[in-house]
């Protein structure tokens, strides 16, 4: 088939930055180690204990500059970066770095919405899914709806966690119920991923710039676009590895 892993991504804070990988262990039932491990609660939250659905949480459907965050974790501290603001390095465990996030992240936020009041954690990611689960993307099918919009989509907008070449645009569409093998791991595909305001933005400066919902009900039917999957094989997985679709 040809088929390869050609980036992998992940999210520390949901929907506050992303970050690209080389390689990456999975372990099975999890999501990526320290893929949405943060979420941001707005001061209207109506938290439960562990995961709770995204509309506690300030993200980019709702806030657009968010969507031009870049992150990097180091194990220990996070650094965050946007074009209009200063980068900002914190731990966002402790009491200070949350301050220091709060602080840096509210300019961001305009006054007619819910503004971002702390950091959580669950003791698992805060995927968008209620089960820890690994999103899955077709470059190719990025390009065609490209190619529809007349303009490239860059990759961020998507929050992907992995990224696919080799394959047919919408390939990814028919994979409900199988399984993926790449490198040491092993995948099951659960379920489309339905898209939201947040990929209509230009991740380079935060602002919308492509009806990307309605490109893809003219080019599809729907607003779905990539695939939640969950590790059902734990192992190692590198940017380049072999992608098979298992009979």
């Amino acid at each position: 088939m040809g088929w390869r892993l050609a980036h992998i991504f992940r999210h520390p804070i949901k929907a506050h930055g992303r970050e690209r990988l080389d390689a990456v262990d999975l372990t099975e039932g999890r999501c990526l180690p320290f893929d949405r491990h943060w979420a941001v609660a707005h001061d209207g939250a109506m938290l439960m204990p562990g995961w709770n659905p995204c509309m506690n949480f300030t993200r980019g459907a709702k806030t657009s500059a968010l969507q031009a965050i870049d992150a990097a974790w180091d194990g220990a501290k996070l650094t965050l970066t946007h074009p209009d603001l200063a980068p900002l390095t914190f731990e966002p465990d402790t009491a200070d770095g949350e301050a220091a996030f709060l602080d840096w992240v509210r300019p961001l936020h305009g006054s007619e919405r819910a503004g971002p009041a702390k950091l959580v954690t669950a003791g698992r990611g805060m995927t968008d899914t209620d089960f820890e689960s690994v999103s899955i993307l077709n470059l190719a099918s990025n390009a065609a709806l490209s190619a529809q919009l007349g303009a490239e989509l860059g990759l961020d907008r998507w929050r992907a966690n992995l990224w696919l070449e080799g394959l047919e645009p919408w390939a990814e569409c028919a994979w409900i119920g199988r399984e993926l093998v790449i490198g040491a791991t092993r995948l099951r595909i659960a379920e489309p991923i339905g898209r939201c305001r947040a990929t209509m933005v230009d991740c380079a400066t935060g602002q919308i710039d492509h009806d990307t919902l309605k490109a893809l009900r003219i080019a599809r039917g729907d607003t779905n676009f990539g695939v939640y999957a969950t590790v059902i094989q734990s192992g190692p997985i590198r940017a380049g590895d072999v992608v098979e679709l298992v009979a």
